[in-house]
């Protein structure tokens, strides 16, 4: 019974241990599948930047701490023994020994003009500044995950039109060659179809290529090493065509089966239908929801960065009213106790004191006087700045995303277009009214077509994500400082709780061993 209760315990130790630190690394299952928030949420516990703003968190908590500790009594203590000795004018030596003495004194700031008030005021808002400096790393990590998961849809998508192409080319291969052999087509048509179906393989293989560096952009966005094999989903805003298209950076340089010559198609030459890609299916175009000027005003209102400069103007003001203020003196009252034994006497007893002092240097005092004007100003034109590189950046990144919302539709038409073209050309080449050469220019225009408009897709999501990133846009997966503080709380918690399960177990061992 014993050893079930040690087992028993031993494993809410462990349980409670793994939950304390799940947040600080979370690792992908093998085959899982991502969507983009499940993406954010990894890079956020797993950024080490992120987690060193935490710390910096910590750190401008603690300065407010000691800045308010001013007010707080200072408590001095010391004990000490002295022996001397030496001659006196008559030349007879003297031999004094104070035996060990104690005293102790507690002293209290009274007034000191506002200085401390000041220098409190100050902290906090650097506090404050640390906490936007926080929210504007949560938002670049989370910019830097969507870019690379974007790129990765991009990527897939354009595979996918890639590996149409080469059975496109496989099919007009086998039946050239079949016309060929019978005598209908010529030989320069048959080398114009091997040599563009291995141009399609090239092309193919370096879409994969493509592809496999996106997801390393992603893991690394993510804080990842040594992913396992993982797909990702679409998003709203990018949701062309999901096949499941599995990742591993295993044997990432063999490509043997694109280097492997078409399987023979017994009815190749009736096989003349243009086979359509499944890129276009199930995309719906959504538009951005704002306004330029509703974007500029979520912006002045949500970003980070101009807060945090906005608090580092406010501590700058602070720190000026602190640095004039040191002309003035400091009251300070206190209380102490004293025991000295000597080999002729003793004594003990208690002092009051009362003081008025300030120690400064004029000259010194006015330049950093002159110095803290400074850096207020450079704080406040830092804000200007901000205000008016934010302004055009998010004018700049708006019309572009207006631009790309005006192309997807167009671009959308010209797929189906070419894909017409495409399945016109095909029959006219099969029965011997086109040549070779008008077959693989509608060929070529339908597959950039293709190209062209995933490439459109994709630049439309990045610049919306540019847009929200400089426009502060809240987002539905996040940090924030009370889910930091929210933690540290329950860390705490979790830690006393591992030590009470702990001190159980070394005591159940010891009734054992009893």
């Amino acid at each position: 019974m014993k050893n079930k209760i040690r087992i028993l315990l031993i494993l809410i130790c462990l349980t409670v241990g793994v939950r304390a630190y799940a947040i600080q690394n979370i690792q992908i299952e093998k085959h899982a599948s991502l969507g983009l928030n499940d993406c954010i949420r990894i890079a956020l516990n797993n950024s080490p930047v992120v987690k060193r703003y935490i710390l910096n968190l910590d750190i401008a908590k603690s300065s407010v701490g000691v800045a308010k500790s001013a007010y707080f009594p200072t408590l001095s203590a010391g004990v000490g023994y002295s022996q001397g000795f030496g001659h006196r004018n008559n030349n007879t030596s003297y031999n004094t020994r104070t035996l060990p003495g104690f005293d102790a004194s507690l002293s209290q700031l009274l007034w000191n003009f506002g200085k401390t008030g000041a220098n409190i005021r100050m902290e906090k808002f650097n506090r404050i500044a640390a906490e936007f400096d926080f929210d504007e790393t949560v938002l670049t990590t989370i910019f830097n995950v969507k870019l690379q998961y974007y790129a990765v849809l991009a990527a897939r998508s354009l595979m996918e039109v890639e590996k149409l192409n080469v059975q496109i080319n496989e099919r007009n291969y086998q039946r050239t060659l079949a016309y060929y052999e019978e005598g209908i087509r010529s030989k320069i048509d048959l080398v114009n179809a091997e040599v563009n179906l291995s141009d399609s393989k090239i092309a193919l293989v370096n879409a994969e290529n493509t592809y496999k560096n996106a997801i390393v952009n992603l893991n690394n966005a993510m804080y990842v090493a040594y992913a396992p094999e993982y797909s990702i989903k679409n998003t709203e805003t990018f949701n062309l065509s999901n096949p499941y298209v599995p990742m591993s950076l295993k044997n990432i340089d063999k490509y043997d089966r694109l280097l492997k010559l078409p399987e023979d198609i017994s009815d190749a030459t009736y096989a003349v239908k243009a086979e359509k890609s499944n890129v276009l299916a199930n995309y719906v175009f959504q538009k951005y929801p704002y306004t330029f000027e509703k974007s500029v005003t979520i912006a002045k209102e949500n970003r980070p960065d101009l807060k945090a400069l906005v608090a580092t103007v406010n501590a700058m003001k602070q720190y000026v009213l602190l640095t004039k203020r040191q002309y003035l003196p400091e009251l300070r009252g206190g209380v102490g106790y004293s025991y000295d034994n000597s080999r002729f006497y003793s004594q003990n007893g208690m002092n009051v004191s009362l003081n008025l002092d300030t120690t400064f240097n004029i000259k010194q005092v006015k330049h950093e006087v002159d110095i803290a004007n400074s850096e207020l100003n450079l704080a406040k034109t830092e804000v200007e700045l901000l205000n008016q590189n934010m302004y055009f950046t998010i004018q700049s990144a708006y019309i572009d995303m207006i631009q790309l919302e005006k192309q997807i539709p167009l671009l959308e038409t010209k797929v189906r277009q070419t894909l017409e073209n495409l399945e016109l050309a095909d029959g006219r080449y099969e029965v011997g009214l086109g040549d070779y050469i008008q077959l693989q220019d509608a060929r070529v225009n339908y597959n950039n077509a293709q190209s062209s408009y995933v490439q459109a897709v994709y630049n439309y999501n990045v610049a919306r994500a540019t847009l929200e990133r400089e426009i502060a846009l809240p987002q539905e997966e996040t940090l924030t400082v009370e889910d930091v503080k929210d933690y540290q709380k329950d860390l705490k918690k979790q830690e006393k709780q591992v030590k009470k399960n702990t001190k159980k177990i070394k005591n159940t061992e010891k009734k054992d061993n009893v």
